[in-house]
């Protein structure tokens, strides 16, 4: 039995291709995709300045589905079952897979940049690597559980959230997510500062309060919103080295400042004030299986929007119109669902 599956030939190209379903093994699933989210890492390829990803390449790693068929040793799940994925595959013998780390694996892959990823009507997977959707939660919250997970793990890096002033750098999806999140955690007061108009009204619809980062100095913003005591935390989240320096120069003494935007070039960063304010620079990099646990929970007990932030659908033989969507609306557009099956 074939299937279709969107193949990127080459940057800003797609082919579709029939391709055999592959057999499940005694530890596997076969899935029916029913959604896959398009993000920023996947405009990286598509623009070919992804560093760690060659052509050709199955993208798609943001997804939900339903399990239509399992192997004989098969526990966690029966076929009708509703899931997302963990899209990482690790080596299990480096050190920070041995170290309870296995999200930075030496050798890391992620499905749809070093490996196959889901962008296909349907998709074999090892059991161990799904997480399972609630009923409730729609398909397309499904496709959202990846990013939010992301979220999750940022601000659980942060040891202590709780009535603690936070401020997101960009109120892209992550940093909507972020920011979100650490509200859901219990910071005291959270507050966005964003360029765009659109995404300053989404972050105001989640509850968000935001600084208009086009007509607001953003210190004169911080000063407003939280007073003397400024932002305890500063969630890095447009990935660009002016936002990664702009956010430790505006930094208060002792304060945390956590990078979640992917950086791709080289930032000048003044440790001389590093050191004379002794902030905390944290790095934040995927998820591990608790963080995706925690996202569903989130969402099922309603303490994070998603729903919201989903501004465009396409259908999977339209999936090239995704990257064009974003590509042309970048100010406008938050997550881009592609509906499948």
């Amino acid at each position: 039995m074939k299937m279709k599956q969107a193949l990127m030939t080459k940057p800003a190209t797609i082919v579709f291709q029939e391709v055999e379903i592959p057999a499940v093994g005694a530890n596997q699933v076969k899935l029916a995709i029913k959604k896959i989210g398009v993000c920023g890492s996947d405009i990286h390829v598509y623009h070919g300045e992804h560093p760690y990803t060659q052509f050709p390449v199955v993208q798609g790693h943001e997804i939900a589905a339903e399990v239509i068929e399992i192997g004989a040793n098969v526990s966690s799940v029966q076929v009708g079952t509703n899931v997302t994925v963990q899209p990482q595959v690790v080596c299990g013998s480096c050190f920070p897979c041995q170290n309870g780390m296995y999200h930075v694996c030496e050798d890391l892959k992620v499905m749809g940049f070093q490996t196959t990823g889901l962008a296909s009507e349907y998709f074999v997977i090892d059991e161990d690597k799904l997480t399972v959707l609630p009923d409730g939660l729609s398909f397309d919250e499904g496709a959202m559980i990846e990013p939010l997970a992301v979220a999750v793990h940022a601000v659980k890096r942060v040891s202590a959230i709780h009535n603690k002033n936070v401020l997101v750098i960009g109120g892209g999806p992550i940093g909507n997510l972020v920011a979100q999140t650490a509200k859901a955690y219990g910071a005291s007061k959270v507050v966005v500062s964003e360029l765009s108009e659109t995404r300053l009204a989404m972050a105001k619809e989640v509850g968000l309060e935001v600084i208009d980062g086009k007509n607001e100095d953003l210190q004169e913003g911080i000063s407003k919103h939280f007073g003397m005591q400024k932002a305890d935390i500063i969630f890095e989240c447009v990935g660009s080295s002016f936002t990664v320096a702009n956010a430790i120069n505006i930094a208060r003494k002792g304060s945390i400042v956590v990078i979640v935007g992917v950086v791709s070039n080289l930032t000048e960063i003044n440790m001389g004030f590093v050191q004379d304010h002794e902030l905390q620079i944290l790095g934040t990099a995927m998820y591990q299986s608790q963080d995706f646990d925690a996202a569903v929970d989130l969402l099922t007990e309603q303490k994070v929007e998603v729903k919201t932030l989903i501004t465009n659908h396409v259908k999977f033989e339209n999936y090239l119109e995704a990257y064009h969507i974003i590509e042309e609306n970048k100010d406008k557009v938050m997550k881009v669902i592609i509906d499948v099956n």
